[in-house]
């Protein structure tokens, strides 16, 4: 089974980033990550029928995991996981 998520940047401070994340740019949910506690939280969740957002929610915060480890927390714009 292919996955493809896509991680839109809506926001970012010196404390926060907030990404839009989903299948697409019309089905998304949104996630911040607090760059001083490094805690996640989803501010909302994908509401598609058929569509599990915890699958999708759990990817991206791998993601991000991935962009403040090997990446030095620098943020792209927009970002991609295929597998």
């Amino acid at each position: 089974m292919a996955v493809y998520v896509l991680l839109i940047k809506e926001y970012e401070d010196d404390e926060k980033v907030v990404y839009k994340y989903g299948p697409n740019e019309e089905t998304t949910g949104k996630i911040e990550y607090n760059k001083i506690s490094r805690d996640f939280k989803e501010i909302e969740s994908i509401k598609k029928e058929g569509i599990s957002n915890d699958f999708f929610i759990n990817l991206t915060a791998q993601r991000i995991a991935r962009i403040v480890g090997r990446e030095k927390g620098i943020f792209p714009e927009r970002t991609t996981i295929e597998s």
